[in-house]
């Protein structure tokens, strides 16, 4: 039992802060014994013809704000294409857009999904990369410029912007712990581009080859993430560009940050599933590596193995100090994650009460999010989750 308990206890701290600290150290020496090679480096008068895609769903309320953000980017307009598509909206998206006759509005009355609405945006696509980019986020003016430049290597299939999340001091749980999330994940998915190649993209912002697009299920859940990694598994490499980037405001509450995790969840098993004869060992070992310590062990038994450390931990207390004082601190990390639940709409500028709670909620999701998966139940078409207005 004990042997059970220090693998279970090295795996998920492996999971969650062993490969940051071993991600670190192996892009340390990379750099020590090779150089500091900045990916696209000196690239800067590279300016193909691009298209950005922006898909909407009933996102009226923003949508007027997001058309100008992309006819803002700094860009030559004579190479930069912009659609909108609005598969299924019944608001009054055609008004807004009116407005802006430089954006190509693309619509069906179907709603099948984001995945379908971009399997059809690719059949207009006439350039040779496609960037595709969230409504409900505003790019930095040099977003495209930045990401763009990083094609010229033929080595490179998919770029990757970075998802930013405003943060205030009167956030609630979700928007904080969201925040605060996604500035470790971005620390890895930089260090991940510089050792090999990032793991995956963000949909808020991300670009591929247009000639290396795959038309994926119209069920897909997480189409990002599967584009990227069948991309990468082809053996082009993901770059990740932390000066793209794409803001956009936490979750209204837990409750919307949980519904969102849980499709992510969701979509993280259905990802598995379908990439499991697509990146393995043998064929990308270093893609194989990054893969499985950064997405499959969080994905999948990391949220067990903190059950199961609970409970063997309770069985083992009088096996010593050691056990008794890592016992002390789980009961006194999920007694911070509680007050997190009962702060969770309040001011507090205590953040990092926030952090257990939003590290809970994630590991609940991924067990709802395999029940889902396993049930079928969640599908391409799904309801947003609800976020904090987004203010320029």
């Amino acid at each position: 039992m004990e042997i059970l308990f220090w693998i279970s206890i090295f795996i998920v701290f492996y999971a969650f802060l062993g490969y940051g600290i071993l991600l670190y150290v192996m892009v340390r020496l990379k750099r020590l014994f090779r150089g500091k090679i900045e990916a696209g480096e000196g690239q800067t008068s590279f300016y193909p013809d691009v298209s950005l895609v922006v898909p909407c769903y009933n996102e009226a309320d923003i949508i007027r704000e997001k058309a100008l953000n992309c006819l803002a980017l700094d860009y030559n307009p004579d190479k930069l294409r912009i659609f909108f598509i609005t598969d299924g909206s019944t608001d009054n998206f055609g008004e807004v857009l009116a407005e802006f006759p430089a954006i190509t509005l693309l619509h069906e009355d179907r709603r099948a999904g984001k995945t379908a609405a971009e399997n059809r945006a690719m059949t207009v696509v006439a350039t040779p990369f496609v960037i595709f980019s969230d409504a409900n986020t505003l790019l930095n003016k040099d977003a495209i410029k930045n990401i763009v430049r990083h094609f010229r290597d033929p080595k490179v299939g998919c770029v990757s912007g970075e998802k930013r999340v405003y943060t205030a001091e009167s956030d609630t749980a979700s928007a904080a712990g969201e925040g605060i999330y996604w500035k470790y994940e971005s620390f890895l998915k930089k260090l991940d581009s510089d050792l090999y190649s990032a793991v995956g993209a963000a949909g808020e912002l991300v670009a591929f080859r247009s000639n290396l697009y795959e038309v994926l299920p119209e069920d897909t859940i997480l189409d990002d993430f599967m584009q990227s990694l069948l991309i990468a598994s082809k053996g082009y490499k993901i770059v990740y560009e932390p000066d793209a980037y794409a803001m956009e405001t936490g979750s209204a509450s837990v409750d919307e940050e949980l519904k969102r995790k849980v499709r992510i969840s969701a979509g993280g098993w259905q990802s598995m599933h379908r990439l499991l004869d697509k990146i393995t060992p043998f064929k990308q070992p270093t893609l194989f590596f990054q893969y499985l310590s950064h997405r499959v062990l969080r994905w999948t038994v990391t949220p067990f193995l903190l059950i199961l450390v609970f409970f063997v931990n309770f069985v083992l207390w009088d096996s010593g100090w050691v056990y008794q004082a890592i016992f002390v601190a789980q009961i006194l990390f999920y007694t911070a994650a509680m007050m997190g639940y009962m702060l969770e709409n309040r001011q507090i500028r205590l953040k990092i009460l926030f952090v257990p709670y939003y590290f809970c909620v994630m590991n609940y999701a991924v067990i709802a999010g395999l029940i889902r998966f396993l049930k079928g139940g969640q599908k391409g078409a799904w309801e947003k989750a609800k976020r904090k207005e987004l203010r320029t």
